[in-house]
């Protein structure tokens, strides 16, 4: 079953290439908006921006502690540089700069870490960022945006250009199916889109795993379990309004994220939930260990974050419920 199949969601293409045109829409509109690539720019899809607006192109090669370092000294001279490259390779090679040279000077720029998760599939662990949700989890004065389909990519990356002070978007390689209308999402930095209604659980997800949880409602509804799915696309600052209200109203949680377990987003929505209104929840992510290469599909399905396994999660945050209930 391919994502989105069972909930109905119709297909897209891949995310990179959503942001790549999205990316090259924003460039047009702001002749501030300056790109700063690591050689990459035919992977990260800012191509189209190269040959279109060459002289606000920057190919600084394989040398991404540098890119960083540049693009701070273009936002502290007034532009709004977008550094980009394959988020492995630029969030461990460049912490260091994005740390001193970026977030503690709250300088305005822009990182857009390409080929998240597991999903980058065959070209293997070494390529994929299964940390960086908690690597900018650690630079304080970071937005984090994780957006999950191609209308939501569209709306994050003129969000981001349009905030003042560094941000960091997530994009992926493989094709996100369609969530939301092009003419109807909501986009809001900092607020949650509730993008199903339920009242027996809530599955919070980011990213891909938006539309996996679409599928495990689906799966769950034919149960007789109503499923609320949130769409967590901002992981910094993050929604604990809706966090709350999902614990307090639907009594049970259950995370989806294509990330590692320590420090990805469950961890923050736990701490979130147990401030509030404790419930009983699962986690559905990455366990403590690096993949195989392998097809994007059966990868998420060997290491446990497909629908079904949401499904799973899902009910048993639901009987858990139902003992707490009955104590």
């Amino acid at each position: 079953m391919q994502l989105g199949e069972k909930a109905g969601l119709k297909p897209s293409k891949p995310m990179r290439d959503v942001f790549g045109d999205a990316f090259l829409e924003l460039c047009r509109q702001n002749p501030k908006i300056v790109v700063l690539d690591g050689d990459l720019c035919n992977t990260t899809k800012t191509l189209a921006v190269r040959q279109e607006f060459p002289e606000r192109f920057f190919n600084i090669g394989l040398a991404e502690s540098n890119m960083v370092s540049i693009g701070a000294g273009l936002a502290d001279c007034g532009f709004i540089p977008f550094i980009t490259s394959m988020s492995s390779f630029l969030l461990c090679n460049a912490y260091d700069q994005l740390r001193l040279s970026i977030a503690i000077a709250g300088l305005n720029a822009k990182v857009v870490g390409s080929h998240g998760g597991i999903t980058l599939g065959k070209d293997g662990p070494t390529a994929m960022a299964i940390e960086d949700l908690a690597l900018m989890g650690g630079l304080p004065t970071f937005t984090i945006l994780v957006p999950c389909d191609p209308t939501s990519m569209h709306l994050a990356v003129r969000a981001m250009a349009e905030h003042v002070g560094p941000v960091y978007l997530r994009s992926s390689r493989v094709a996100i199916p369609h969530i939301y209308p092009e003419d109807d999402c909501p986009f809001e930095i900092g607020v949650a889109n509730t993008v199903r209604q339920g009242s027996d659980l809530t599955i919070i997800g980011c990213g891909i795993m938006v539309a996996a949880a679409l599928d495990a409602a689906a799966i769950l509804a034919e149960e007789g379990i109503q499923a609320r799915v949130l769409d967590m696309h901002t992981l910094r600052p993050m929604d604990t309004q809706a966090i709350a209200a999902a614990a307090r109203e639907t009594g049970a949680i259950v995370t989806a994220e294509e990330h590692l377990l320590h420090g990805g987003m469950g961890s923050n929505v736990a701490r979130a939930v147990g401030a509030t209104h404790p419930v009983p929840m699962r986690f559905i992510g990455l366990a403590d260990t690096y993949t195989d290469s392998g097809d994007p599909y059966d990868l998420l399905k060997k290491y446990g974050m497909t629908a079904e396994d949401i499904a799973q999660a899902a009910r048993e945050v639901v009987a858990a419920k139902g003992e707490t209930a009955g104590a």
